[in-house]
């Protein structure tokens, strides 16, 4: 990966991270913002990094979910 790449999938993960602990979303936005004011690159790549997290957090939710049901 690239710099950009790293710091963004850090960044991520440490508002993601801050998100589920306090409860509050909103810090995820205000990252993105921010990184938007002077680089809209990593504030892309932020971004990317946030929806592919949240994505495999779904995907794993729902294959537990399924893995947990006794076979029908």
């Amino acid at each position: 990966m690239s710099y950009v790449d790293d710091v963004a999938l850090e960044l991520a993960q440490l508002a993601l991270a801050d998100a589920e602990r306090t409860g509050e979303d909103k810090i995820v936005d205000q990252i993105g913002e921010l990184l938007g004011a002077s680089s809209q690159t990593l504030q892309e790549s932020y971004l990317t990094f946030v929806r592919v997290r949240r994505a495999e957090a779904r995907a794993r939710q729902i294959l537990a979910a399924r893995a947990a049901k006794p076979d029908a």
